[in-house]
């Protein structure tokens, strides 16, 4: 009988320990915790920072129509920019951007698709080995260094070619064109080689040649991948500022041509901003072409995010 109790003591002991071993915290636990911590404090600050950014350009952007009582329309559709004199019209700067921006990307597109192309499916080897140390270059060029080369280079060749001063979209759009080309390309190298390696066995064994496996099956297979590389082209073009604003001419008026002088929302900013007045017309307005920009970015990364739900949701199917 007394054996048995004692028996029964000992259990109970051992498993009074197994509980407490059970439920004590250990080392690698605590080393959890505070990892944990850190993270859900750095992703707070990340969260707070950018809330702050949205908030404090908002509430500036806005102040041209609360403050001063500007018309939307007005700001959003008139083609004279004088802030100075009451006379804040937008529109030449919105379509400059636009103009600047569409431009590189149709013109860069086709260079990208062929550069991404010969890089993954015609020569892998020899893509890899000279074309992607170039493309890591130009990502690492300054823009200061493109917006000099372009003041220097392309500015006298259009004023030779075409006449003119030589500012205007059409030089713009040529040093975009080598700024996002990079971008472009390296995504779309991606989205090519993110392509089932099966897809291309599968097509050529059916006899397609491989011209055909490329247009036909490999293009509409990373058709998304492509598509979200373009914009995001698109999203830098459309936001670059020193390059631009050294080759536009800067001129705030409507664009006539594609040689004219002209002006983006970028170029207005880094060239009127630091001589104005916190508060007055002139420095909210500026403001509210910074709230443009960035409901522009808004818009261009929830277009990413769109296309590459579509291509995933095409993918499942």
């Amino acid at each position: 009988m007394e054996q048995t109790n004692s028996q029964l003591k000992n259990q109970d002991t051992q498993s009074h320990e197994w509980d407490t071993r059970l439920h004590h915290a250990t080392k690698a636990t605590h080393e959890d915790w505070i990892g944990r911590g850190i993270s859900y404090f750095c992703i707070g600050i990340i969260i707070l920072v950018v809330a702050s950014m949205l908030w404090f350009i908002t509430s500036k952007g806005i102040a041209t129509f609360t403050q001063n009582h500007v018309s939307l329309w007005k700001f959003l559709s008139g083609t004279n920019w004088a802030p100075d004199q009451g006379q804040i019209g937008a529109l030449p700067m919105i379509l400059g951007s636009f103009a600047v921006t569409f431009a590189a990307a149709i013109v860069a597109t086709p260079f990208a698709l062929g550069t991404a192309i010969f890089m993954t499916e015609i020569s892998p080897n020899r893509g890899r080995k000279f074309l992607q140390p170039v493309i890591e270059l130009l990502v690492g060029i300054p823009s200061v260094v493109y917006g000099f080369i372009g003041l220097a280079v392309i500015v006298p060749f259009m004023r030779h070619v075409v006449g003119g001063s030589g500012f205007g979209i059409i030089s713009a759009t040529f040093v975009l064109f080598v700024m996002v080309l990079p971008t472009i390309t390296s995504m779309t190298v991606d989205s090519l080689r993110a392509v089932p390696r099966f897809y291309k066995e599968a097509s050529l064994a059916l006899g397609a040649t491989r011209w055909q496996t490329v247009s036909r099956v490999i293009l509409r297979s990373a058709t998304s991948g492509i598509l979200t590389a373009i914009i995001f082209g698109m999203a830098r073009a459309f936001g670059e500022a020193l390059a631009v604003q050294m080759v536009i001419g800067n001129a705030a008026i409507m664009p006539k041509n594609l040689i004219s002088p002209a002006s983006t929302l970028t170029s207005q900013l880094t060239t009127g901003i630091g001589d104005t007045i916190d508060g007055t017309l002139p420095n909210n307005a500026l403001w509210s072409l910074a709230l443009i920009l960035l409901l522009m970015s808004l818009f261009f990364n929830a277009l990413v995010r769109f296309i590459a739900k579509r291509g995933q949701l095409k993918h499942e199917r």
